[in-house]
């Protein structure tokens, strides 16, 4: 199989939902799960089609309570193509409708072609008296014309003559169910459907959103364009569906072919008054699916050049399916939109579409290809500052708190109750807590402007983020005079279990040791910005903020004087972690078969999770992701606090085997601590991130949507992981280590974007690091080696020998 090709033979039913998540296809404006256009949804099938932000929010009654729910919408269907066989001799009326479920099934595959963003489909149907009829169907969600989407079927009877019966459309009647734990949340979210026909080959659909007020239409273009001349044609038009038939004659071993078109549209698209016009025109305008195919895969080669990396064998097979997904969730289309970092793509409803903090592992990589989105996706966050001001003002606090869970607006959109699907029980959901969110949008800012140089973006809205957030830590931040420390209590850390102390009423935890750490940098961050902006900026910036001047003071006080809890010379999880109960690992794992989710486990038993000591994910070593080692022990010097090798290295020890790794991300951040601390062992939790989608390792969630922040952490972790990459005090900084075999990542290579060059290359081989910049009239790339610096000017390349590891 190509590295380029992503396969299945065979139709299992049992895997279908996880199939229509990694074969879905979209531009970054909108995404169509892999679902059989023959069928529509049900326990085994979910054709979903979500538009980038677009979101309506209902109330349900659970447990007496109304809750109300921001979901990201599944908008009307516009794959339904089905077909049937006549018998020749018309005698007898046409046979049932052919699906890949049905008896007559005897061929099935379905292939996934990366570099071009196509689904191929192969069936093979076996009916009355043996007669075979070969189905190929090919798709597309169009990466140059965002709005656009077509599929392309053939028809083959083998041997035999007769008419194939259609009927393709579009389908309104649909709604939010395809995340079992939500069947008791409502989930019609459109409404006031209508239906047309626009002469004998098109159909639309509009609708609207029931709250949010966003209006939707689709138009639909069907045409045979190859076999013998269609009869029967006409249209079927009610309440929620617009279908077009016709029948289609077959000869003998001679394809017949029809092409649907389709055209999709919101009222939150620019430049257009009415969407159902709008979608009209658009569809009418679309050339033939050749046409289409042909400018479809220009868009696509255009996009891969610029994300070009190169990694052999089967991680390179992975990582070009991921860096596939990412390409669809955020295209260059997504510079153009107000939206945020969906973390299970525009693949599924897990999550509700909602954006958490998954910018954190997917932006590194695209500030270095496309900083152009990166920008787009901080401007999300930049247009929710007023509501993060607003929130942290209600909370009695000073700055900004964004969100755990943002949507539409930027208000919280995290549950306050959640489904133990173990137990059946609902239970207060406190993850709101998690208000290192907040360091992770001042990260994800200082990243990017340090990777593309953009000082305007960080001068301006950048620093009124950064400000607001460094606001919002020194505000929270509470003197202890016993310990001569700040603390900051009531939160929730990334591990996500400890949501409070055993048996404590008051929810949350204290002194989080990754919270106050990124805190620290957050206002350190504040304080580097201040001194170095030009007075006039400052000015400016200070006053539209209302920043009193002796503000800084306590920043620079609480930033070196946060309290960093230790236990047994090892950097504890949050303060008090250490005295919590030990697990009995070995007990539980003969007890169930998999062990990831013990939160869910240990409350179905009548305990809870916060009264030992076990981790969902990576917390602490967190840290270890986000800084260098270099950097991280500076930021630990600042406050005082020693952290050499041997701490670090013993941190990581502590907590490698209390880690349930109940999240897809936590073996990402494992695999890349580990690259530094103890690189024979980091390879098998690099492959259990590479896996965690496309096997499914926890456990059909996939099929919900994937989980994009693993994604592009896995494609990070060849970028920056292993080959050290820092984008920090204008230079480069590279320390690489690649990993041995037979991991397949001791050899690999990329090309970035990195202030103002276009197509720098890395490239790790045998010991070397090549470096090679472009030739331009940009400025030479200062570039930084544990043993050595270079200045590298454009159009030069320079091959480095590599300490042994």
């Amino acid at each position: 199989m190509s590295d380029w090709v992503w396969e299945y033979e065979g139709y299992e039913p049992g895997e279908e939902r996880l199939r229509e998540s990694l074969c879905t296809l979209g531009n970054g404006y909108v995404a169509t799960r892999g679902a059989a256009p023959e069928t529509a949804a049900d326990d085994i099938h979910y054709p979903g089609t979500y538009v980038a932000g677009c979101y309506n929010r209902l109330t349900s009654v659970v447990g007496g309570r109304q809750v109300e729910n921001e979901d990201m919408v599944n908008l009307p269907n516009w794959l339904p193509l089905r077909y049937r066989v006549r018998d020749p001799d018309r005698s007898a009326g046409p046979g049932g409708w052919l699906t890949p479920d049905g008896d007559e099934l005897t061929g099935y595959r379905q292939t996934l072609d990366l570099r071009h963003g196509t689904l191929m489909r192969r069936l093979r149907f076996t009916h009355g008296h043996g007669r075979v009829l070969h189905v190929e169907q090919q798709r597309l969600v169009h990466m140059g014309d965002p709005h656009l989407a077509a599929l392309r079927t053939t028809f083959r009877a083998e041997g035999w003559s007769g008419t194939v019966e259609l009927e393709s459309g579009l389908d309104g009647a649909v709604a939010n169910t395809g995340v079992a734990r939500y069947d008791a949340l409502a989930g019609r979210h459109l409404v006031d459907h209508r239906t047309g026909a626009a002469g004998p080959d098109t159909v639309w659909l509009s609708c609207r959103t029931t709250s949010s007020e966003v209006r939707v239409a689709m138009a639909a273009r069907t045409l045979a364009v190859r076999g013998g001349t269609p009869t029967g044609t006409g249209q079927r038009l009610t309440h929620g569906a617009a279908m077009r038939t016709l029948a289609v004659p077959l000869a003998p071993d001679a394809p017949a072919t029809v092409e649907k078109t389709v055209a999709l549209y919101t009222s939150k698209d620019p430049a257009i008054s009415d969407p159902a016009q709008a979608a009209l025109d658009g569809v009418a305008r679309a050339p033939e699916f050749g046409k289409l195919l042909a400018s479809h895969r220009t868009a696509w080669e255009h996009l891969w050049r610029e994300a070009a990396l190169e990694v052999s064998g089967a991680p390179g097979h992975i990582l070009r399916l991921h860096l596939f997904h990412i390409l669809q969730t955020l295209s260059p289309h997504t510079a153009e939109l107000d939206v945020g970092v969906p973390a299970r793509g525009l693949h599924g409803e897990a999550y509700r579409g909602h954006v958490f903090w998954d910018e954190l592992f997917v932006l590194p990589y695209l500030n270095l290809h496309f900083p152009e989105v990166s920008r787009a996706l901080l401007h999300y966050r930049h247009r929710r500052l007023a509501q993060a001001c607003r929130a942290a003002a209600d909370a009695g606090r000073a700055g900004a708190m964004y969100p755990w869970q943002s949507g539409s607006d930027g208000r919280e959109e995290t549950q306050t109750l959640h489904l133990n699907p173990r137990s059946s029980r609902w239970l207060p959901d406190n993850s709101r807590l998690q208000h290192h969110v907040g360091s992770a949008v001042a990260y994800n800012v200082w990243q990017y402007c340090q990777a593309s140089g953009d000082t305007e973006f960080l001068h301006t809205k950048g620093a009124e983020m950064l400000l607001q957030i460094a606001r919002f830590w020194a505000d929270t931040a509470v003197l202890d005079p016993e310990r001569g420390r700040y603390r900051i209590r009531g939160v929730v850390g990334p591990d996500e279990y400890h949501d409070g102390y055993p048996g404590a009423v008051r929810p949350g935890i204290d002194d989080n040791a990754y919270t106050n750490v990124t805190a620290a940098w957050v206002l350190d961050r504040a304080l580097e910005l201040a001194r170095t902006l030009p007075e006039p900026r400052r000015r400016a910036l200070f006053e539209r903020v209302g920043l009193d001047r002796a503000e800084p003071e306590r920043w620079e006080d609480v930033s070196r004087r946060l309290l960093v809890p230790f236990h047994q010379g090892v950097i504890s999880q949050f303060d008090g972690y250490g005295e919590l109960v030990e697990l009995d690992w070995d007990g539980y794992r003969a007890r169930y078969d998999d062990i990831r989710r013990m939160d869910r486990i240990l409350e179905s038993e009548g305990d809870s999770v916060n009264r030992y000591q076990v981790s969902k994910q990576a917390d602490a070593l967190m840290l270890g992701y986000l800084f260098g080692p270099a950097e991280l022990a500076g930021l630990f010097r600042r406050l005082g606090y020693a952290l050499d090798d041997d701490i670090w290295r013993d941190t990581v020890e502590y907590y490698l085997p209390r880690t349930s790794h109940g999240s897809t991300l936590s073996e990402l951040v494992h695999g890349w601590v580990l690259t530094r601390a103890r690189r024979a062992e980091a390879w098998r939790y690099c492959q259990e991130a590479l896996l965690g989608d496309v096997a499914d390792v926890q456990g059909g969630t996939t099929g919900e949507g994937i989980h994009l922040g693993a994604m592009g952490g896995t494609l990070d972790l060849v970028q920056r992981g292993l080959t050290g990459l820092e984008t920090r005090e204008d230079a480069l900084w590279l320390d690489p280590v690649p990993l041995p075999e037979p991991s397949g990542l001791s050899e690999f290579r990329f090309s970035m974007r990195y202030r103002g060059h276009w197509g720098v290359a890395l490239r790790v081989r045998s010991g070397r690091l090549w470096i090679s910049v472009p030739d331009s009239e940009e400025r030479p790339i200062e570039v930084r080696l544990a043993d050595r610096s270079l200045t590298v000017a454009p159009g030069e390349s320079h091959w480095v020998p590599l300490p042994p590891g």
